[in-house]
């Protein structure tokens, strides 16, 4: 006889039964804030060791449901993510419906997988100024999901910022501009400068293109060479579809021309006409955006910025109404890829 049958058998004589110990979902995991005392994003990490992500997420999906709705911003940590697959998995678990595809492009990507891209491939010395995914659009992403599966040696953080509070930060004036007049994006192809139009609509088909544009309220002219001009108005303030929270929701700053580092708006602006302009943004009746707006609006953007260290296998997960996300400059590789999900329209909006 071993020492645990001996073990048991004394057990037994005692009349004690020994029972097994069942841990609840909850005490698998512990939940923390970033150490300077951010609001976002919250926090998870395993408890205990050799907690699998993605079978805890399985039976807590309204879990982690309402603690997105909650604290808007999502950081799954040390659960030893390691692929585009496990990426791919977690979103197909934790949101309605399959990972979409990034259509209507404006910034360089590549896919990694099936529907899993690069969060970037924009040269590592540029930053990426904060924005919504995709408001631009008429249909976008309600939930964007970063994954860091290398970390850059230097730099390379994906900054996030709250986007009603930065829409509280705006002077009242500011925002019933807004409001009442929404924001025209005003977008050309083909100058040798940006993304093609091939690029941005998936297609070589101009046929295509027209038609994608009717369907989404986009305005497009074909220019000289193979040459497009697209405009389209958006809203620049909704209201999220669940909680009713106020958010600023465009991309005013993003895609303006003095939004650009000096030295890249000073190049283009010796290249091309202001209507020729790769990218540029102006009230929805076509006036122009006064300076000391949009720098009330940067200004806004940097006062709600929250900046951490990306670790490996670390999931970010953007409520992306509520969170507006960007990147900053970084040295030597960096893997960070993304995943897009939960289809949402202006046409459904209160």
């Amino acid at each position: 006889m071993n020492n645990q049958e001996v073990v048991n058998l004394s057990l037994k004589n005692l009349g004690i039964s020994r029972k097994s110990v069942r841990i609840s979902p909850a005490e698998l995991i512990q939940t923390s804030y970033l150490p300077d005392g951010q609001h976002i994003p919250l926090i998870i990490q395993p408890a205990v060791a050799n907690v699998n992500l993605l079978e805890w997420a399985s039976k807590n999906q309204e879990v982690i449901q309402a603690m997105l709705l909650k604290h808007k911003a999502l950081l799954f940590r040390d659960f030893n993510i390691h692929s585009a697959t496990q990426l791919d998995q977690f979103i197909k678990i934790t949101a309605k419906g399959e990972p979409i595809n990034y259509s209507d492009r404006s910034s360089p990507r590549h896919e990694v997988s099936n529907k899993i891209y690069t969060s970037t491939d924009y040269p590592a010395e540029q930053s990426i100024f904060l924005h919504n995914e995709s408001t631009y659009c008429l249909t976008w992403p309600q939930k964007i999901y970063f994954c860091c599966l290398k970390v850059a040696e230097q730099g390379g953080e994906t900054p996030i910022a709250d986007s009603q509070r930065i829409c509280e930060c705006l002077s009242p004036q500011t925002s019933e501009q807004f409001i009442e007049k929404q924001v025209l994006y005003v977008r050309n192809y083909n100058d040798g400068f940006g993304l093609t139009w091939q690029d941005v609509f998936q297609t070589t088909d101009k046929t295509v293109v027209e038609e994608y544009c009717r369907i989404n309220a986009i305005e497009c002219e074909w220019k000289h060479s193979n040459r497009l001009r697209t405009r389209q108005i958006r809203p620049a303030i909704i209201k999220h579809p669940i909680t009713g929270a106020t958010s600023w929701f465009n991309h005013a700053a993003f895609f303006h021309i003095t939004t650009l580092e000096p030295r890249i708006s000073k190049a283009l602006l010796a290249e091309f006409s202001e209507e020729d302009l790769p990218h540029n943004t102006y009230y929805g009746d076509g006036s122009a955006i006064e300076p000391e707006v949009l720098a009330e609006i940067r200004a806004a953007y940097a006062q709600e910025t929250v900046i951490f260290p990306w670790q490996s296998g670390d999931i970010l997960v953007l409520d992306n109404i509520l969170v507006a996300h960007g990147r900053n400059p970084f040295q030597g590789n960096r893997k960070v890829i993304v995943g897009m999900a939960e289809p949402c329209s202006y046409k459904e909006l209160k």
